[in-house]
């Protein structure tokens, strides 16, 4: 029986499709993919029927159905709008005045620019008026700044007490910790102060396990070691998490997971999905840092149900995991690099159908003699196999 694919490539494949390009057709999704053109249709309306789109639909139906729900929506925000003003008018009591309405209404998620067309009122006049005077307490810390750091301009030799003494005598009193903390704020230093080691003072915990690769990133068979590792990209939406394993042998990618946020749940997911994949991996070397992610106790649990043996670098010593850190070069350079991300969701999709259709089946490499993680892969399993 055939190896069952995970829950998370099932579902990328499936959003690859529904976000193809024109003229992009199913067969060649399917075949940059390595799976039947009829696997993906079934995918396609799993992840359709997740999205909340109703079963046999057209995308044309589609695209009109979400259309006549945002203007349902528009239309609900705009009678709110008419219902809203019509009572705050009602109101003898208080002044005749909407930028109050406006930001009411704003503060309950109705856009301002739909309460400005409907009370016709213009945006600009409401943006000034919305616009608070700079505070007291902010006036008296620019007025403070400003004192300190002529003291510390006539006079670098002086810590903060000695320059909370001149600013004193210039007319801006203030405490010695409240001069400690703008000094800082700002990195105004004495030239005799000694400078903090840089860094985030946190230092990463104790090996779990054992160096078992010492830098020798070779293996003689598939799933004899695989490396392991996490990578992060900025988004419009915010941080997409990348957590990839790779088997040695043939450079292939034989599982990852993808996630806005960098838990050992990410770590876990890549590595079940690399063995659901692959098989029987009894005994494979699962090379990785000492990330937090990879010391928890679930990764080690996993890591032993399936008898799997862990290893781990040295602190700081990114060449204990270099051939894990060279893909992830490349994919910074093919995918991340290349252009502004506006949501997750479409830098999710780049990489999986680069790491899936380009580093897989197009991206040939001199190690395997000329040949693409998957050409090399097939053809010494069909030697193995001719040799059996």
């Amino acid at each position: 029986m055939p190896t069952p694919f995970p829950k998370e490539f099932r579902d990328d494949v499936g959003e690859v499709a529904l976000n193809r390009d024109a003229g992009v057709t199913l067969a060649q999704i399917a075949k940059d993919f390595g799976i039947h053109v009829g696997t993906l249709d079934t995918w396609m309306r799993q992840a359709r029927t997740a999205s909340g789109e109703p079963p046999n639909v057209t995308k044309s139906e589609n695209d009109e159905l979400k259309e006549l729900r945002k203007r349902n929506r528009l239309l609900e925000q705009e009678n709110e709008v008419l219902r809203r003003a019509a009572a705050y008018l009602s109101q003898a009591n208080l002044p005749k005045r909407l930028y109050p309405l406006v930001k009411q209404l704003a503060t309950e998620g109705i856009p301002v620019v739909v309460s400005c067309r409907v009370l016709k009122l213009a945006r600009q006049p409401y943006y000034r008026w919305l616009h608070q005077p700079v505070p007291e307490a902010d006036l008296v810390a620019a007025y403070r700044a400003n004192a300190l750091f002529d003291a510390h301009r006539d006079d670098p030799e002086f810590g903060h007490r000695l320059l909370a003494d001149e600013a004193t005598a210039s007319g801006q009193p203030m405490a010695d910790q409240t001069a400690w903390r703008i000094c800082h704020d700002n990195q105004w230093f004495s030239v005799f102060g000694k400078r903090k080691a840089r860094g985030n003072g946190i230092r990463p915990g104790p090996a779990v396990h054992d160096d078992l690769v010492k830098r020798d990133f070779t293996a003689d068979r598939p799933n004899q070691l695989w490396l392991t590792d996490i990578t992060e990209h900025r988004t419009g939406q915010g941080k997409l998490y990348v957590c990839a394993v790779k088997d040695v042998f043939a450079g292939k990618i034989v599982g990852y997971s993808i996630d806005a946020r960098m838990t050992s749940r990410l770590a876990l997911n890549a590595l079940n999905n690399a063995v659901a994949l692959r098989g029987n991996v009894a005994g494979c070397v699962v090379h990785s840092d000492r990330g937090s992610q990879f010391r928890s106790r679930k990764f080690v649990r996993a890591l032993k149900r399936h008898g799997l043996v862990g290893s781990m670098g040295r602190v700081g010593a990114a060449g204990d995991n270099a051939a894990m850190e060279s893909f992830f070069s490349l994919l910074q350079n093919n995918v991340l690099d290349r252009k502004p991300w506006a949501t997750r969701i479409e830098l999710r999709i780049a990489i999986v159908t680069w790491i899936e259709r380009t580093y897989h089946r197009r991206r040939r490499q001199s190690r395997l003699g000329r040949l693409t993680p998957v050409e090399f892969e097939t053809m010494m399993n069909t030697q193995v196999v001719l040799a059996a």
